[in-house]
């Protein structure tokens, strides 16, 4: 990536559109498990979005995994089954201890109280 690219975004849009692709081509119920996950990860977003690209990579990598075993619709599984009844909590599970800059602002405001 070069500085141009980075200064743009246009990596990152590209990255997006090629992970929205991948995501189309998923089974309805991993569209669907997909859409769930993409909501909850954008809460854990730096300024850019930048720090989520390897995590939804691999997430997209795991649906995309799954559903071509057979373990999705053809089985009688559900995407969900692979994720857990929790979808926040299987996000937050990815991220791990990763703070988002809400966080960080609310340790600075305690800190200072």
């Amino acid at each position: 990536m070069n500085f141009w690219e980075r200064i743009t975004g246009s990596d990152l849009t590209r990255d997006w559109q090629a992970f929205e692709a991948r995501a189309a081509a998923l089974p309805e119920d991993y569209r669907q498990a997909w859409g769930q996950i993409e909501a909850h990860l954008w809460e854990h977003a730096d300024f850019t979005g930048r720090n989520l690209t390897p995590i939804v990579d691999g997430v997209l990598g795991l649906l995309e995994t799954t559903a071509a075993e057979g373990q999705g619709v053809a089985s009688g599984k559900s995407a969900m089954e692979l994720i857990g009844p929790d979808v926040a909590a299987f996000c937050d599970d990815l991220i791990g201890d990763e703070q988002t800059y809400a966080d960080l602002y609310q340790e600075s405001i305690r800190k200072k109280s």
